[in-house]
């Protein structure tokens, strides 16, 4: 008895297109390229930029400072910030913690007009911010901190 060979569509193993025929899908952009980077790692990037430029003229008095960045300041405001959101806070050091300066990413992107305006404002906040640590005047902290928002 001979058998017949069975007459079934063959299964294919894996799909290389999808039901639209459209091939795989990949990242949109390489990693190798700036776009690639989210805008919280841009904004971080902005931050740390700042925070080079100020460690240069004062190393010394920043030394052992934290600076980080948080999406949004909490909901409960420090007694001294009358109304508004505010950009950035300096906590003092305090029971064995060190100084910290955090600037607020969501707050600031969302005051900042263009890339060159936000560049600026980040800047501004670390200054301002680093003033209140040092008990300075922000034009003596950076020659260049314009006041202008």
């Amino acid at each position: 008895m001979t058998t017949l060979p069975d007459r079934r569509e063959p299964v294919h193993p894996a799909r290389r297109r999808d039901r639209r025929g459209r091939g795989p899908r990949g990242p949109v952009l390489p990693s190798g390229i700036p776009a690639y980077r989210t805008r919280a790692e841009r904004f971080d990037d902005l931050v740390l930029q700042a925070v080079g430029r100020l460690e240069k003229r004062w190393a010394r008095q920043l030394d052992g400072t934290e600076f980080a960045v948080e999406d949004v300041p909490p909901s409960n405001p420090a007694p001294w910030e009358h109304g508004g959101v505010p950009l950035g806070r300096y906590f003092p050091a305090d029971a064995g913690l060190a100084a910290r300066i955090v600037v607020y990413r969501r707050p600031v992107e969302t005051r900042a007009v263009d890339a060159a305006d936000l560049d600026d404002l980040v800047r501004d906040v670390v200054v301002e911010q680093v003033a209140h640590l040092l008990a300075r005047s922000p034009d003596e902290i950076d020659p260049d901190y314009r006041d202008g928002h």
